[in-house]
């Protein structure tokens, strides 16, 4: 398609191509067949990924029918990300990483608080990203369902517990997504500066829509 490295392996026309500031919202409108491509422009950077039916607002995405259809709790090439109905939303046909989370969650202040201490309380966290976001369209506080972690390593330790621990990426890594029903993809372009998903240093990230 370009000599644009990001651009590689891509088919189709392009869409939409922007690039989402560190610490900021995204909210765009993928159709059926299109493919939406994030880059981790510096590497590291958590991108926290929300997704919603554009033809019924009640369904969105869920954890829970994703890991349940799978039977594995990372996301990975070829994983379908399901809904509450338990439709396919979305396909990750490719990762340039071995694996992304869809159980560590998105950090508000109030996470914030409790695992780095009440001097964090004022800091950006995603669930005001995704509040931002999602009034765009008339959403809530209580339309943020669990969400998808993409370039975060939250590894489960043989005792159960969860670690956040440095990232699996690098810089120009990319994954891509393709839409198997019109969705509303709500983005937080992770501000934690406390654990390492980012390297402790939030940095941009750009969004590609091709065409079917």
């Amino acid at each position: 398609m370009s000599a644009d490295p990001h651009l590689s392996g891509l088919s189709g026309t392009v869409l939409h191509d922007e690039i989402v500031p560190a610490l900021a919202p995204w909210l765009y409108h993928v159709a059926a067949g299109e493919t939406l491509r994030i880059v981790d422009l510096e590497g590291n950077q958590a991108v926290d990924f929300l997704l919603y039916s554009a033809a019924d607002d009640t369904e969105r995405y869920s954890a829970q029918d994703t890991v349940a259809a799978q039977g594995n709790l990372f996301l990975r090439e070829d994983t379908v990300l399901r809904s509450n109905e338990g439709r396919p939303m979305m396909t990750i046909t490719a990762s340039a990483i071995p694996y992304h989370d869809t159980i560590g969650g998105a950090c508000s202040c109030e996470s914030n608080t409790l695992r780095y201490g009440h001097h964090t309380k004022a800091q950006h966290a995603c669930v005001e990203n995704f509040l931002e976001a999602n009034l765009l369209e008339g959403r809530g506080k209580r339309d943020i369902v669990s969400n998808i972690n993409f370039f975060m390593n939250v590894p489960v330790e043989p005792d159960g517990s969860l670690g956040i621990v440095d990232g699996l990426s690098a810089p120009g890594l990319t994954v891509d997504l393709r839409a198997e029903m019109d969705v509303v993809v709500v983005v937080s372009n992770c501000p934690q500066i406390n654990n390492p998903c980012n390297a402790f240093n939030p940095t941009p990230v750009r969004m590609i829509v091709t065409s079917a």
